[in-house]
């Protein structure tokens, strides 16, 4: 009868066993590194390999969706998502100094060197630095935007450690490429707001310029996803040096030729800031890269296009979940310090 009952038990337990896995609604955790003290979470089984999700340019570990962190974590993976330095939790702990986003965003139009407070590498090393301190040698890496640049760098500083990378409407960085409209520029660029109706009102705008044409937004949907990163944390000097990280940064052109991680590249046809030839240009330059575009998808996770984007994703994933055989004799890319 025990016996009965112990099996009884634990075959009825297992969805709750599998949800608890994965639930998604963890306790914020906090790492000291030398410059900066980044906020994650850890979502999974501390035995299972682990994917780093990089949030892009002023996006908080909140923005990933939880319905998609569940879905990435059931497929196997420990998920751990974190804060950027200079947003949410995260805090950049060194004298910010006098940085002027206007001044270097008329240099950056003019062709001239961008001095910015830090770099993408810098942002890199952060991510190698949690897992560092949680003790984790090898992972996989999804980034998205300005994350998709910073897990470029990740791959080309430990690809012995990066075991695949997800790249997510981001871009080499090359000049030629589309550039977003100035319209767009000019939402991104607003961050000063006098109170928090006025800062919800321009996160809102910013929400729905870059939103997919085939979607309708609710605008209080996006009013209440702006209040959730608002309260959270709000740090709009720290989006404007990130900007300027993403300004500073010299073309990846030459760091990608190099790259011999497994990579899927992800883009949408209807992107407002990264047009669709910044993801073609970008997997043109990593070799065996795969490229997806999702038609009519934007810059944004939109509900829309969660099935579409999961469904590129999740195979790739579960491909190279455990694919450990590109390691062998790889050394890291050494691009020169163009800032």
């Amino acid at each position: 009868m025990r016996v009965f009952m112990f099996l009884a038990a634990l075959l009825f337990g297992l969805p709750s066993m599998a949800a608890s896995r994965c639930d998604v609604n963890v306790a914020t955790q906090r790492v000291d590194l030398d410059q900066v003290s980044l906020a994650y979470q850890s979502i999974g089984r501390a035995s299972d390999p682990v994917l780093l999700l990089v949030m892009g340019l002023g996006g908080q570990l909140i923005h990933w969706p939880d319905e998609v962190v569940a879905a990435l974590c059931e497929q196997g993976f420990r998920v751990i998502r974190y804060d950027n330095r200079d947003v949410g939790l995260s805090a950049w702990r060194q004298a910010p100094g006098s940085a002027n986003l206007a001044f270097e965003a008329l240099r950056y139009k003019l062709g001239l060197p961008v001095a910015a407070p830090y770099t993408l590498t810098d942002m890199a090393d952060d991510g190698l630095g949690l897992m560092d301190a949680l003790q984790v040698q090898n992972f996989h890496v999804l980034g998205v935007s300005m994350g998709g640049m910073i897990a470029q760098h990740m791959a080309a500083m430990a690809p012995q450690r990066v075991e695949s990378l997800t790249l997510i409407m981001t871009s080499s960085g090359a000049e030629g490429l589309p550039a977003p409209s100035e319209t767009l520029v000019k939402l991104l660029s607003r961050r000063s707001a006098p109170n928090r109706e006025v800062a919800l009102e321009q996160q809102a705008d910013l929400l729905a310029a870059l939103g997919s044409p085939m979607v309708v937004d609710d605008r209080q949907a996006l009013l209440h996803q702006a209040a959730q990163a608002y309260d959270r944390a709000f740090n709009p000097e720290g989006v404007q040096r990130q900007i300027m990280a993403i300004m500073a940064e010299p073309s990846r052109v030459a760091l990608l030729n190099q790259l011999r991680v497994p990579t899927l590249v992800v883009h949408g046809t209807a992107d407002p800031l990264l047009p669709v030839m910044h993801g073609v240009h970008l997997a043109a330059h990593i070799r065996g890269s795969r490229l997806k575009l999702i038609p009519g998808l934007a810059h944004r996770f939109q509900e829309a296009f969660k099935e579409p984007l999961l469904g590129a994703v999740l195979p790739y994933l579960q491909q190279h979940r455990e694919d450990t055989s590109h390691w062998a004799q790889i050394e890291p890319v050494r691009v020169p310090n163009l800032l």
